[in-house]
Order: C-alpha cells, then structure tokens, then sequence
C-alpha cells in the first residue's frame, strides 16, 4: 500500500510538471481603439503618444511595437495628460501626492468678486505650483487695473488656461472663461500686462516669437493680441470669425505654427455655423491660399502638431485617431500602424487563421495595398522607444466580419493588429448605396470647404448584409463568407480586377413543408449586371437559403471543393466546382414556431410567450416537484430569453444538466458542421463524409462520394444519409471531432497535401467527438457507440460556449500534442486532453456578466485566442508556454538628459520622460476627476 502510494505520487508530480510545461495563461495585448479615450498628451523628446480613457486607463505608444498601457483602481475618467519636462521620477511622484488637486482661493474679495481659481487646464503644472503662492497678489494687482466698467458685477470664474511665454518661461499667461488674460512675471510678482477679451475665452496660443498671442472664443471668433507693455489692452491687432457673421459654434482650440515655406499653419477646431453645420466634428487648417475643414467622424477629443516642419497634425477623435501629413500636397492621412478602429463597422463575427503560406499573404498584401493608395507614403511619425520583440515565428491572420457585408483582414502575426485587406460584398447585391458616391470630397465651391477624413462608419446600407460566418482556406484561397439574410459567398483570390455576374443558386431548407410561414426579413436582391470587381477575394457562386435567416454554421472543404450551411431551419451543401446544390436536410421540429420569427422580427405575439410560459410552468412542476416554484419561473424566464438570442448566446444561468424537452423552440438551428474522411459505413474502407450537430441535441452523418479529379468536372458527388444521434439530455451540439486512429484530430483539407501535416493514420479505430454544451461525449466509429464522456458541470451551470481544436509544445521540446479548448458561459477556459477527454487546466477569463465578450471569443490553432473587451478592441490571451505575442519594448532616455556616470542621481533639468538605468519607464501624469495621477 505504501508503496502504491508513492508511485501515484510521483505520477501526479510528473503529470502536474507536464501541464507546467505545456499550459500558461496570459492575457498578452489589447489591440484596436481604446473605449471612450478622454485625453490626449505627447512628449516630442521621448516620441511618445499618451491616450486616457473615462474608466480610468492610459495607453503610451511609440514606434510599432511600442507600447504600455496602466489602469487606475479608481473607475474615474481621465480628463487631461501631461508629460511633464526636467523631472525624475522621485521628483515627480512627491509633485503628486502633495498636489493631489489644485485649487485656490484668495484671502481677500475685491469689488463683489469671490477670488476662486478653479483650473481647467494644467498645460504649465510647474508655473501653476508657483502661482498658487501669489494668487492673492495677483487679484490685487489685477483688479486695480482693470476698468470697473469691465468688471461689472460678475467674477473673472475659473482660469481657463496657463501659457509659458516660449522664449521666457519666468512670464505665464493667465486665461480666465471670462476672457480676460493676464501675462503675469513670476520673478516680480506682479502683473506685466492685462488683454480684455469681451467673449468667452475657449483656449490660447503663444506663438513662438514671444510677443504675439492668440486667443480662441465661444462665438466663433479668434483674435491676435501683441505684448506691447500697453496696460491694459482693450483691443486685439486683429478679430477673425472664419466661417461668417452667422451664429458660429465655440473655436475650442487654436494653433498657430511658422512653416519653412511661405505663411505659418493656422489650426483650429469648431468655429462651424451653428444652424447650418453645427453638428459637424470639424478641424480647419489655413495654410497660404490652401484652406480646409477636416470633417471628422466622432466628436473630437483634443489634437496637437508634430512641428518639425510642421510635419503632421495628430487628431484623437472619439471612434478613431487620425495622422494627417501636412508636408504632402492635398494634406493625405497617414495610415495607423496600431490603434486602428476594428469598428469602424459593428464587428459580428471572427476567425483566425495559423501560419499563413507567404503566397497567399503577399498576394493579400498586394490587393490591400491597391485599395490603400489614398495613403500617404510619409512613414508613421511617432517613433519612440525600441521594439525588442523577435520577429513573429509564422503569419497569423485575423478575418472579422462586420454588420456591412465587408470582411477586413488583420496581421495578427504580432503586437500590433494591423490592417492588410478589406473585402466589400455588398456589391454583390442592390442596396440602397450608391457605388460611385465619394464620400470623401466635398463638392467643389462648398464653403465651408468640408473634406470628409477617418474611416468610422456605424451606419449600415442593409443590416441584411451583416457578416455571420468566415471560412479561408489557406492552402488554396477559397474563402467562405455567410450573412444575416441567409446568402453564402464563395470567393477566389484575383490579382486583376475581374468583371463578372454572380448567379445565385437558391435552397430551399424548409423542403415544401406546409403550416410554416416565414415573417422575417426578404432576402437580398443580386444585381443581374455584370460587377467590376477589384483585385483581392472576389465572389463567383452565391447560395441563398430560403426562408433567408441567419447562417448560424459553414464548412468549407477546398480539396472535395464542397461548402456546407445551416440556418435555424435546416442545412445543405453545395459543390461549387460544378455550382449546383448536392444535399438539403430539414431539421425544423413542428414545435420550432419561434425559428420562423427571422433575427429581425422585433415583435412577438403576447398571446403565443404566454402560452409557452404556462405550458412550460406545468412541464417544470411535474419534473421538479422537489423544487420551489420560483426556481421553475427563473429557469422558464432564463430559458424565453434565450430564444431572443440569434446563436443562443445565453447571460449565466445556474442550473443542473437535465434533459431538454424535444418541443423546446429552435431545436433544429444547426450549430456545427464539420467534414471528415473516416469510417462511416465499415470499419475497412474510409469515405468522405460531413456531420451536422443541432441545438437538440441531434447529429446527423452523411455518406459522400466524390468523383475523382479526373472526373471531378463530369461526375456529380452523391451524398446519403448514414447515422443519426440523439443525445439522452438534448443539450445543444456546439463542436464535432474525428480522431484517427492515434487519437490526433484529423488534419485540415489540403494540409497533407502540401506536406505540413502527417497522414491521419487510418488503421486504427477512429472516434466521433461530440461537444455539447453540457459534456464530450467520444463515441467509437463506424458503430458508433459510446465510449467515454466527461462532463462539464453539474452544479453551477456552466456550458460550452465556444471550443476548438488546439496544438501545445514546451519551449524545450518539439513535439506537439493536440487538446481541445473551451470557453464556458461563466467566462473560465478549460484545456481538455484528447483522445482520454480529461480536464488538464483551467483559468478564469472573462467576467461571466461578459456576454457579448464571451460570444465574440475566438481561438487559434496554437493556444492562443481574442474576445471583445469593447466595440473597438480585441483582449489576447494565450493558453500557451510556447507561443505568446505580447509587447516587449524598450524606451531609453534621449543623449541629453542621461546622467554621466550611470550610478549617479538622474539630474532635474531633463526632458519629459524619466530614465532609469538609461532606460526609460514612460512617466506623465494624468488629470483625472478630481485626482492626479501617475503612470509609471
């Protein structure tokens, strides 16, 4: 017995060092746009980009590669971000904690006025600790000066802005919102000169030679003022109101910059006639005879001029950031190598694929760069740090889907998501837009003189031509794409533009059955002419379900050149070689009312839920005597909000594994499809085959026979129903796995052919694994009978909701070993060992309260994977020790702010940013409500 023990022992430590080996779970990068960004910063000696958020987050990005990202415990916005100059990082932390807010008020109220100094705006922090010792001689010597008819009975409120003068920094100009400024000497105290502005002050500028000064106002207007010594000036040099003497909105910000050539910039954002263009997000730009208004797509948060030249003017707007290059003639945007808005259309869908052949990518890399020739050729101009990270070992791509009908392509290779290719379907059919109208210029002799910039667009010309499934075949270039409005595309990769019709081939999946009326939305119409389609992914055969609901599964089999579909009401497949339709199956039990309603019938018949509600109450307290009925309502509510659901992507529900009743609504929507070459018929002679699991727990299994290739354009495939399971607890059937005989999932069609995988050894038994939301159940092939399971849960409800085959290495050996992955409804990832479906590890992800992140979770072939942390930004994580992309990066400080001897103190007089070691940990400091804080 002791002996016995010891043995077991030591197999669970050597087991325990095997799971330490393979599996690690790190969530690694955010990559799209932050949520809700709030502030904007920059530090033009360390070349880098600040973005806070309203939760409380900051991002700081440099060169591609390049990036840091902190969070705040305190859930509170970021309103501003300073790099702070000639600080070290004791220095700066000291700053904070004794100025944690900084407000004053004066000892003394002249003239009915309360004194208080509020600040909005900390662009001079240092000047401004200064300042909060001689507010109360300030006040004095302010309004001693000014004309008691300027006073009037109301206070100057709060300072609106501090400017240094650039060529002195001991003098600091002080905006009020009431418009009044003040050029304040730090070293005398006292007040040098007072400017009363009689409009609300939005913002000021210095310009660099020191006497001249802009100041930007809530009517529209901006005015110049000159430092002359003349006190107080009542006057500015010059009043302008750029866009007319209608009622214009607030100018909120105003840069003035020289220019090597010819008359300086003038930058300004607002100033839009209020009742004609109010609701415009517009920044104009005013350079010699050139003048134009940049018409954004979201609300403008802040933006700043990169100056050497100046070279290119860098926009934060709420959906997007935006680089427009200043130095090329027609002003063109400079693409974004990171943070690229992955929502510029809703995303609906993704799907990853591994190691990428270098054909297919360079000639995805070639369409991409055909459609990007609107770019400029400026390389990005925000360079800062190192990027240390070894280059990725394989070529990743991320396919998303969006409620437009346009797939984008990601590199997804490493830290940085960035964009390659976008493929439009809605050309395909008639919509409502016109293809040949430009949104990007505004029409010539306009005024203002719009041009439109930034790619977000939430709006849809059909909802119908959202995006539902992806399939790419790598090997060959085959892509799959499938809709709302039950349309599957199959699409070649061109080099040429290519005009050409696409027929479409109409199924109908409720095969003639009568009692069934359709009353969701009218399929798609296809254009009968001929469409010029570019270079890239373009569409030669369209199958259209009928009814036309949502595609809910697709299969693409490249190597037999068949696509398999299935909608809530059955499915099929379709030979696109020879472009006619093999095989329809009806999976639509009589009960299945609720799949006729169509994903966008909003509106459902009372009398009908209530019905289902009392039926389903009687059902519930005949099987659940021993349980309260209350636990039955709540199980019945869970259940009717479910069948709102388009995929059945259910909020966590607690519960036991029970059998599910065959009437349930949406039973026969088809979740998986799956094709496979295995024993089917007899356990001597292999064939092709596809499998289709339902939401009732149904899998049906059907028999190919497909022509050989010499035949193949001739002979017609043939396919014949062979096996139908039915799971004892009817849970819904989300994953199906063939096992060869050694208990390795079977390769991906083409894989061997192109000699990247091993033959599936076809000599042993295979096994049939069928993933249902509640167990693995792993069934022997070709009997078909059950061989082992594992469930997943009894007890708290937890439910398969996404799963996929992955592959795990060490980072010592080279061999890989193959297990399946499982996102559950409570946000955990389960590894599940394969062919023996044991629990290996499992990892909280996602917070279970997280539906749409947990619906939106995708995996790769390597253990890694992506969900939605918002609209615009994918979290990466990885389950893997072997292969992990995250940022590793490296920010040293510049030549002159680094210390002499490395072990001596880091001096004040440095640049913003702070060195350690001469390696710089980006530190800034971010205003939040009501905090300063810093991220270090």
């Amino acid at each position: 017995g002791t002996m016995k023990r010891f043995r077991r022992h030591g197999h669970e430590s050597q087991r325990d060092k095997h799971k330490q080996d393979l599996y690690q779970f790190n969530k690694t990068v955010e990559h799209g746009f932050p949520h809700q960004p709030s502030a904007l910063g920059f530090s033009p000696s360390l070349q880098l980009l600040a973005i806070g958020t309203r939760s409380g987050a900051i991002k700081l990005y440099g060169a591609p590669g390049v990036e840091f990202m902190g969070l705040h415990d305190e859930n509170a916005a970021v309103t501003q971000v300073h790099f702070l100059p000639n600080q070290t990082y004791p220095q700066l932390c000291n700053l904070l904690i004794n100025f944690v807010y900084i407000h004053t008020q004066s000892v003394q109220s002249l003239n009915g006025f309360s004194g208080m100094v509020l600040c909005k705006s900390f662009a001079c922090l240092r000047r401004l600790l200064q300042l909060r010792f001689v507010i109360a001689d300030l006040f004095t010597a302010t309004f001693s000066r000014i004309p008691e008819d300027y006073v009037g009975r109301r206070n100057l409120e709060c300072v609106e802005t501090l400017h240094e003068n650039p060529l002195n920094p001991r003098q600091v100009l002080i905006g009020y919102s009431r418009g009044l400024m003040v050029l304040w000497d730090l070293d005398r105290q006292r007040p040098i000169q007072h400017f009363l502005g009689t409009q609300q002050l939005e913002s000021v500028w210095w310009m660099e030679d020191g006497e001249n000064i802009l100041s930007s106002h809530s009517d529209g207007s901006y005015c110049q003022w000159t430092v002359t010594g003349e006190d107080p000036q009542t006057e500015p040099e010059k009043q302008e109101m750029p866009y007319g003497s209608f009622p214009c909105k607030a100018i909120s910000k105003v840069i003035q910059l020289p220019s090597k050539q010819g008359p300086p910039f003038l930058i300004f954002s607002g100033g839009m006639p209020r009742a004609s263009y109010g609701d415009r997000h517009c920044i104009s730009v005013i350079h010699s005879k050139t003048h134009e208004a940049l018409d954004f797509t979201s609300r403008i948060i802040d933006f700043f001029v990169i100056r050497e030249g100046p070279s290119a003017l860098v926009v934060l707007v709420e959906e997007e950031l935006i680089v427009v290059d200043l130095q090329t003639e027609g002003w063109p945007v400079i693409q974004t190598p990171y943070l690229v808005p992955l929502h510029c259309s809703a995303i609906t869908c993704s799907h990853h694929v591994s190691s990428i052949p270098l054909k297919l990518w360079e000639r995805v890399q070639a369409a991409g760069a055909q459609q990007n020739t609107h770019y400029s050729k400026k390389p990005w101009p925000i360079n800062g740090g190192q990027n240390l990270a070894p280059d990725p070992p394989q070529r990743d791509l991320l396919l998303t889907g969006h409620e437009d009908g346009t797939v984008r392509f990601w590199d997804a290779s490493g830290v940085c998501l960035y964009p390659m290719y976008k493929l439009s379907t809605a050309g395909v059919f008639l919509t409502d837009a016109d293809p040949n109208d430009n949104m990007n210029q505004g029409s010539e002799g306009e005024w203002p003189p719009f041009r439109k910039v930034g790619c977000f667009d939430p709006y849809s010309d059909d909802p119908r031509l959202g995006i539902q499934k992806i399939h790419l075949c790598k090997y060959s270039g085959y892509l799959t794409v499938a809709g709302t409005a039950g349309q599957i595309l199959v699409l070649e990769l061109n080099d040429e533009a290519a005009e050409q019709t696409v027929e479409a081939t109409v199924v109908d999946l409720l095969q003639g059955q009568e009692g069934f009326r359709w009353k969701g939305q009218a399929r798609l119409d296809v254009r009968e002419e001929p469409v010029l389609f570019p270079p890239g992914f373009q569409p030669f055969a369209l199958v259209q379900c009928q009814p036309p609901a949502v595609v809910t599964a697709i299969a693409l089999h490249s190597e037999w050149k068949l696509v398999a579909f299935g909608t809530s009401h059955g499915f099929g497949f379709y030979d696109y070689h020879q472009r006619n339709n093999i095989l329809v199956k009806c999976t639509l039990n009589p009960s299945d009312q609720m799949a006729l309603e169509g994903p966008l019938s909003r509106v459902k018949s009372i009398k009908k839920s209530l019905r289902q509600s009392f039926r389903r109450i009687r059902r519930s307290r005949v099987s659940m005597r021993k349980h309260h009925t209350n636990n039955a309502l709540q199980e019945i509510n869970a259940r009717l909000e479910a069948e709102a659901l388009q995929e059945m992507e259910l909020a966590p529900v607690q519960r036991k594994i029970e059998a599910r009743s065959s009437d349930d609504s949406f039973t026969g929507l088809v979740r998986t499809l799956y094709f496979a070459d295995t024993f089917v018929s007899d356990s001597s002679h292999s064939t092709p085959s596809l499998w289709a699991g339902t939401n009732g727990g149904a899998v049906f299994a059907y028999v190919l026979r497909v022509p050989s290739l010499e035949r193949r354009a001739e002979d017609p495939v043939v396919a014949h129903a062979a096996k139908e399971i039915q799971l004892m607890h009817r849970a819904p059937v989300v994953g199906l796995v063939v096992l060869d005989g050694k208990g390795a999932p079977l390769p991906e069609p083409l894989e061997v052919a192109h000699d990247l995988a091993r033959s599936p050894e076809m000599h042993g038994s295979h096994h049939l694994l069928v993933v249902s939301e509640e167990q693995f159940k792993l069934f022997t092939l070709p009997k078909v009978s059950s061989k082992s399971k594992l469930k997943l849960t009894a007890v708290d409800g937890s439910r398969v909701r996404r799963v996929g085959v992955a592959w795990f290495g060490s980072r010592t050996d080279e061999q890989l070993e193959s297990s399946l992955v499982v996102l559950t409804n409570q946000g955990e990832l389960h590894v599940i060992s394969l062919p023996s479906i044991k629990m290996m590890v499992h990892y909280p992800c996602i917070r279970r309260e997280d539906v749409s992140g947990i619906a939106s979770c995708v995996f790769t072939k390597y253990g890694q994977g992506f969900y939605l942390i918002s609209p615009s930004e994918f979290e990466r994580f990885s389950l893997s020790t072997r292969w992990v992309v995250e940022p590793h990066c490296l920010v040293e400080a510049p030549l002159q702010m680094r210390p002499k001897n490395p072990s001596s103190p880091v001096h004040r007089d440095q640049p913003d940013g702070v060195p350690t070691e001469h390696r710089c940990v980006c530190s800034c400091v971010i205003v939040q409500k009501p905090l300063f804080l810093s991220c270090c």
